[in-house]
C-alpha cells in the first residue's frame, strides 16, 4: 500500500497539519511519498497510489492547482483521494455551500446573493438592518463585518461592482468603520512578506480579487458563541466557540468551551445527515441559533484547527453514543480512507 502526500510549496511538509498524515503512516509501517506536481514523473508516480492527499488552502496558488487535479486523479485516473471531489469542490466558496444546503433544504442562515450592481442596490432598499457581508472566501472571520448603515452596504455594493477587494483587505475589526489594527499574525506575515520581497523570493498569497457579486447574510443577534461540529466518517467532534470581546464573530477567536454537555445534541444530528446525505469525508459545521431557538449553519469547511479537534474529550457516533479520548483528525481520516481499522495513532506533538 503506498499513499501520496502533496508537498504544498508554501511551507512544505513541516507544515504540522500534512506532517502528521506522514507521522501516522511512518508509525504504521506504510509507505508514502511526498509529490510535487512540477515533476516529470508526478502522474506514473499518482497512478500507482492507493491513496492521494492534497490540502487544500485558502490562498489562491493551492486552490488553484486542486481545482486542476483533483478531478484528475478521482475521476480519470480512480485514484482514491482525501478529500475526494464531493467534500472539496466548494472549498472557501461560501456561495456554493449556501446554494448547495438550501437546495437539499438544510436549515442554512438566510443570504442575499446578487450578480448585478443594479438588483443588489435594489435589494438594499428595502433590505432590513443590520445585516453581515462576506466574501466568499475567508477564515476565522476574516472577509466578515456587518453593515449596520444602508450607506456602508452601497459603500460595498459599488466596489464589489468597481475594483473588486481582494481577500483580507476588509477591516480586521467586525464594522466596517472599525479601525485596522495589527494582529500577531499579520505583523509576522507583513515582516516575512518584507524579508521575502528583499531576497526576490515574494509571492503574494492573493493575487485574485473578488468581485461582480455581493454576499449578504442575515444577522442572528443574542448569539455569544457558535457551536462547530466536525463530522469525519461515523464521528462527530463537537465544542462551542465563544465571541471576541465586543465583537459578533466566534470563528478563529480561540475561546473554545469542551464541555461536551453544553453541547446542543440537534447540532450533531443535523451534521451528522447532511455528510451522510451529501458524501462528505470530513466536514466541520458552524451552527447559530436564530430568533425561534432553531439552528442553522452559517459556514462549513472540510479543513480545520486540527488541534483543535483533538483537545475534544471524545466524540459522538451516529446513535449519540459517546467514545472517550483525544483523536488527531488525520488518524480518523486516514482509517476511513484506507479502510483499516487497525491503524494505530502514535504521541504526536500538540
Amino acid at each position: 500500500m503506498k499513499v501520496g502526500i502533496y508537498n504544498q510549496h508554501l511551507g512544505g511538509l513541516h507544515r504540522s497539519y500534512l506532517y502528521r498524515y506522514e507521522q501516522i503512516l511512518q508509525f504504521n509501517g506504510i509507505e508514502c511519498i511526498r509529490l510535487d506536481v512540477n515533476s516529470q514523473d508526478f502522474w506514473e508516480i499518482v497512478s500507482k497510489l492507493d491513496l492521494f492527499i492534497y490540502q487544500w488552502e485558502h490562498y489562491d496558488k493551492p486552490k488553484q492547482l486542486a481545482l486542476t487535479i483533483i478531478p484528475i486523479i478521482e475521476q480519470e485516473m480512480k485514484i482514491p483521494c482525501f478529500p475526494n471531489w464531493k467534500t472539496s469542490w466548494h472549498f472557501d466558496d461560501k456561495i456554493k455551500q449556501y446554494f448547495l444546503l438550501k437546495h437539499h433544504g438544510f436549515p442554512v442562515v438566510e443570504s442575499y446573493i446578487y450578480w448585478e450592481k443594479g438588483e443588489a442596490l435594489r435589494w438594499l432598499e428595502s433590505a432590513k438592518m443590520p445585516v453581515v457581508f462576506k466574501l466568499k472566501c475567508g477564515a476565522g472571520s476574516s472577509n466578515v463585518v456587518l453593515v449596520t448603515q444602508k450607506s456602508e452596504g452601497k459603500q460595498l455594493i459599488s466596489k464589489m461592482f468597481g475594483k473588486g477587494i481582494h481577500s483580507e483587505k476588509i477591516t480586521n475589526g467586525s464594522s466596517l468603520y472599525m479601525k485596522n489594527f495589527f494582529t500577531y499574525r499579520k505583523l509576522r506575515r507583513s515582516i516575512g512578506d518584507i524579508l521575502r520581497k528583499i531576497r526576490g523570493e515574494y509571492e503574494p498569497l492573493y493575487w485574485q480579487i473578488e468581485k461582480d457579486y455581493v454576499f449578504f447574510q442575515k444577522f442572528l443577534p443574542n448569539n455569544s458563541f457558535d457551536t462547530r461540529v466536525s463530522i469525519i466518517g461515523n464521528r462527530a467532534f463537537a465544542f462551542r466557540r465563544f465571541n471576541r470581546s465586543d465583537d459578533f464573530r466566534a470563528s478563529g477567536s480561540g475561546n473554545i468551551n469542551y464541555d461536551a454537555d453544553k453541547v446542543d445534541r440537534r447540532a450533531i444530528q443535523i451534521a451528522f445527515e447532511i455528510s451522510e446525505r451529501l458524501n462528505f469525508q470530513s466536514m466541520s459545521y458552524d451552527f447559530l441559533i436564530n430568533e425561534e431557538g432553531k439552528l442553522e449553519i452559517c459556514e462549513i469547511s472540510y479543513t480545520y484547527v486540527d488541534y483543535a479537534v483533538y483537545d475534544c474529550p471524545g466524540f459522538w457516533d451516529k446513535d449519540l453514543n459517546w467514545h472517550e479520548g483525544h483523536f488527531w483528525p488525520q488518524y480518523c481520516q486516514l482509517v476511513d480512507a484506507l479502510k483499516l481499522s487497525n491503524i494505530k495513532q502514535p504521541l504526536l506533538n500538540h
